[in-house]
């Protein structure tokens, strides 16, 4: 997905310098299974989430990138955690350079069938926690899910 208005005005001003900036992340539970999304710009395997516009609520955020990726209504349920440093950390082709501080949200879905935005979302597969290792994926997403499952 290109970057919002609001890091492209940044970027003009800092090019591509360190940016930290802030996200949400959906953790969508069933019994033992998480829902996971398959990447288009890395293809690897995380979580539904991305960033927080200027002046939005991290729980609308979140409800908008649900929405916009998964094509579904969701609800917040509780949060799960703040995550950050290294493993967010990401230099893009481009040289652009982020960290990302993301709370990570457990939340459920108004309804089971997707309709995915295709630009973000390459497909999406339910995983148990022992699976996980088998994929290729953000492995920050260990810790969410290791978290979730407590």
């Amino acid at each position: 997905m290109p970057a919002s208005q609001y890091v492209q005005l940044l970027r003009e001003r800092i090019g591509s310098s360190y940016l930290l900036l802030p996200g949400v992340t959906a953790v969508i539970r069933d019994d033992d299974r998480f829902l996971l999304a398959r990447q288009r710009d890395s293809g690897r395997w995380s979580l539904i989430g991305g960033g927080i516009e200027p002046g939005e609520d991290p729980r609308v955020a979140l409800l908008r990138e649900v929405r916009e990726e998964l094509g579904v209504g969701s609800d917040v349920i509780r949060i799960i955690g703040a995550y950050g440093g290294a493993a967010l950390e990401n230099v893009y082709p481009n040289g652009d350079q982020v960290g990302y501080v993301t709370v990570a949200y457990l939340c459920s879905l108004h309804t089971s069938s997707f309709l995915l935005d295709e630009d973000e979302v390459l497909e999406t597969r339910w995983a148990t926690l022992a699976e996980l290792t088998e994929l290729d994926r953000h492995e920050w997403i260990d810790q969410v899910l290791t978290d979730a499952a407590r």
